[in-house]
């Protein structure tokens, strides 16, 4: 199974209805694609986080091409800072370890 965690912080509370506008429908998106085993999110402070697994690494980057991502990615890029992290695994990790893997082997994306 592929894991798939990321962790975005808001450049000012002013981006929220931007970014539950996108959110809510790539969530919905994501627990229905092809592949996925689950998706749960969660907020940690100021950074809104996101825990997938999926069957493979292909069925994640699958879903990164479906339309709802792909409307998601250029609004986030302008009102949020963030750090995603994936690998291959044989159980569902708990939050704690998708958050430290974030923090510790995670790469920066938007910013």
């Amino acid at each position: 199974m592929y894991i798939s965690v990321t962790g975005l912080r808001l450049n000012t509370v002013l981006s929220l209805p931007v970014f539950w506008r996108y959110t809510l429908p790539a969530m919905v998106a994501a627990r229905r694609a092809p592949g996925n085993l689950s998706a749960d999110a969660r907020k940690v402070g100021a950074v809104h986080h996101t825990l997938s697994t999926w069957e493979s690494r292909a069925h994640m980057r699958a879903y990164l091409r479906s339309p709802s991502h792909a409307r998601a990615m250029p609004r986030f890029a302008k009102i949020a800072t963030g750090r995603v992290v994936g690998w291959d695994a044989a159980a569902r990790p708990e939050w704690d370890e998708a958050l430290h893997r974030l923090a510790t082997q995670g790469r920066d994306v938007y910013g």
